[in-house]
C-alpha cells in the first residue's frame, strides 16, 4: 500500500481522467435522463425482438388456467401440484381445479422444522461459526424447496381439492411466521450447544420435543386444521355432478392420482467440473421429511435435456423445472427472451457470462419453479418455450409465460422428467450411489 505507483486507490487523476471521458461520451446525457425516471430494463428493452418469442407453439399442451402463489416462495409446491392437478382433471373431465397448495406448505413448513432441528442436534457439538451449522442457521426453515422434498410430502401426507383446504392469510404472507420459526429454532441450537457443551446432552431431545410442540401448534394457528376426510365434489365438462365421500387425503392421492408421481427423476444441467455428466447428486442437510428420500439429481448435457422434455411434451405429459427467472424480462411483459434487452449499449455490461462461470461464482442459480406446457419446433429444434407460471393470470398471457431457447439454455437448471423416457444408460446412472454436494452449492438453492 505504500507503494506510490500503485493504484488500487481512487486518486483525485484517475477520478478526473473517468470524468473527462464520461462528459465526451454524448451518449451519456441521454442515458443518465433515462434512468432518472426509468428502470434500466426498459431502457434496455429491444422491441424488434418480439417476434421471437411469439406465443404460438408447434406442440402445445392444453393446461387449467394459472395459479397464484401470492406474497410466498412456495412455486416448487404450485408447480407440483399444477402436475397433479392435470393428472385429475384429465382423470375427471374437469375444466377449472386446483389441489391445496397450502396443505401442502402447512406440513412441508412443520417437517423442515423438524428436520432442522434434528440437524442442529447433529452439530450441537460445534461451534456455530463452523461454516455448516452457520450456514443452517442462516436461513433454517423458508418457503422454497426441491422436487424430491415435494414427493416426500405427497408421500406421507396425500393431498385435497383446494375447496376442502384453501389458503389463509399466513400461508399466503409467510414472512412473520418464517422469521417466528426460525427465530424458535436458533434458540433451540444455543440452548442445545450450552447443553452439550455442560455435559447435560440428555436435556437436548427433551427440549426438542417441546420446541417442536410450539412449532407445530403455530403452523396450525397460521394455515389452519386440515380435515381428516372430506367429500371430493365437482361437476364435470358435461355439467353432471359427482361425489366421492368421506375421502382421507392419502386415499384421495391414491385414486386419483396413483403411483404416477413416484415415476419421475429428477435431471440438472450444472455444467461444472465439480459435476460430471452423466453421475448423481445429492445435498448435504437439504430435505423435510426425515425418513423421506433424499434429494437425487441425475446430471445431463442441456441438449438431451431438452430432447427428454420434448418428447415428455409430445406424449401430453407437461414438466415441472427449475430456473434463474432474474434475468431479462419486465414485469408486465410476456416473455423471458435475452435477444429482446441489449445492456451493452446504454451501460456497456453484459449480463451473463459462461453458465458453468455463472455458477462457480454465484451470479445465476435456481430460484423459481414452473412448468412447461408448450414449445415450438423448427426443422426439429426448438427455438421457444411455453411456460406456466403461478404468479396469477394478471400477468404474462394470462399467467403464462413464453421462453426464447437461448434464454432457456443459459438460465434453465433442472427438469423432472418420467423415468420411461430416460434409457437404460441413463436409468442405471441415476440408479448409482449419489455424490453428496456441500448445502450451499447452487444446486440447492431452490429451496433457499
Amino acid at each position: 500500500m505504500n507503494n506510490k505507483n500503485m493504484k488500487e486507490m481512487l486518486d483525485d487523476e484517475i477520478t478526473k481522467e473517468i470524468l473527462e471521458e464520461y462528459k465526451r461520451d454524448i451518449k451519456n446525457p441521454l442515458v443518465r435522463h433515462s434512468m432518472s425516471r426509468n428502470p434500466i430494463s426498459s431502457i434496455a428493452f429491444e422491441p424488434n425482438a418480439a417476434s421471437i418469442v411469439a406465443p404460438h407453439f408447434s406442440i402445445e399442451i392444453k393446461t387449467l388456467p394459472a395459479t397464484d402463489q401470492q406474497h410466498s416462495g412456495r412455486c416448487w409446491i404450485f408447480a407440483g401440484l399444477n402436475i397433479l392437478r392435470e393428472i385429475i382433471a384429465k382423470k375427471c373431465h374437469i375444466k377449472k381445479f386446483e389441489l391445496s397448495q397450502n396443505y401442502i406448505a402447512l406440513y412441508d413448513k412443520i417437517e423442515k422444522a423438524n428436520y432442522v432441528l434434528e440437524s442442529c442436534i447433529q452439530l450441537s457439538a460445534c461451534s456455530p461459526n463452523e461454516r455448516v451449522f452457520q450456514f443452517i442457521l442462516n436461513n433454517p426453515v423458508s418457503d422454497g424447496g426441491q422436487w424430491d422434498m415435494f414427493v416426500n410430502i405427497v408421500r406421507k401426507y396425500g393431498v385435497m381439492p383446494k375447496d376442502i383446504f384453501p389458503e389463509t392469510y399466513q400461508s399466503s404472507n409467510t414472512r412473520e411466521t418464517d422469521f417466528i420459526v426460525n427465530a424458535a429454532i436458533r434458540s433451540f441450537a444455543s440452548e442445545a450447544c450450552r447443553l452439550v457443551k455442560e455435559g447435560r446432552a440428555e436435556k437436548v431431545r427433551p427440549l426438542k420435543n417441546q420446541v417442536m410442540k410450539k412449532i407445530y401448534t403455530m403452523f396450525l394457528n397460521a394455515f389452519g386444521v386440515p380435515p381428516k376426510t372430506f367429500d371430493f365434489e365437482y361437476t364435470d365438462d358435461k355439467d353432471k355432478y359427482h361425489i366421492d365421500a368421506n375421502m382421507s387425503p392419502q386415499q384421495f392421492s391414491e385414486q386419483y392420482i396413483g403411483d404416477e408421481i413416484y415415476q419421475y427423476q429428477s435431471i440438472i444441467n450444472s455444467p461444472t467440473e465439480d459435476k460430471p455428466f452423466g453421475k448423481t447428486f445429492t445435498i448435504d442437510y437439504l430435505g423435510n421429511v426425515l425418513e423421506g428420500s433424499p434429494i437425487h439429481h441425475l446430471n445431463l448435457k442441456m441438449d438431451r435435456i431438452k430432447e427428454l422434455i420434448i418428447k415428455q411434451l409430445s406424449a401430453g405429459d407437461v414438466v415441472w423445472f427449475g430456473s434463474d427467472v432474474s434475468f431479462y424480462h419486465l414485469k408486465d411483459y410476456f416473455a423471458w427472451d435475452d435477444n429482446s434487452f441489449d445492456y451493452i449499449s446504454p451501460l456497456g455490461f453484459q449480463l451473463e457470462f459462461e453458465k458453468g462461470e455463472m455458477l462457480n461464482f454465484r451470479h445465476s442459480a435456481m430460484n423459481h419453479a414452473m412448468v412447461i406446457t408448450g414449445v415450438d419446433l423448427k426443422n426439429g429444434k426448438p427455438t421457444k418455450w411455453k411456460i406456466e407460471n403461478s404468479w396469477g393470470a394478471e400477468v404474462g398471457e394470462k399467467g403464462y409465460f413464453v421462453m426464447s431457447d437461448s434464454w432457456f439454455t443459459k438460465f434453465v437448471y433442472q427438469a423432472v422428467i418420467m423415468k420411461k423416457n430416460l434409457t437404460k444408460k441413463e436409468l442405471k446412472e441415476s440408479e448409482q450411489k449419489p455424490i453428496h454436494l456441500c448445502p450451499w452449492d447452487p444446486m440447492g438453492t431452490l429451496a433457499d
